[in-house]
């Protein structure tokens, strides 16, 4: 679980740099729009895989909420 959780993480920076590089440009095309949502849906995936993660860990060790 904690090699998705990584790979996530990986994604979600490089993602994050390509959008820095993007914003270097004045406009703001239907592709640019597109890749930004992609980044915002695989932030928010990354966040509920880490979750998810953090729970299976808790339910394993007998910790609770």
């Amino acid at each position: 679980m904690q090699s998705i959780g990584k790979s996530v993480i990986a994604a979600t920076a490089m993602a994050v740099l390509i959008v820095g590089l993007a914003a270097c440009e004045k406009k703001e095309g239907p592709g640019e729009r597109a890749g930004k949502d992609i980044d915002k849906t695989i932030d928010k995936i990354g966040q509920q895989v880490e979750q998810a993660g953090r729970e299976i860990q808790d339910a394993a060790s007998g910790n609770k909420k």
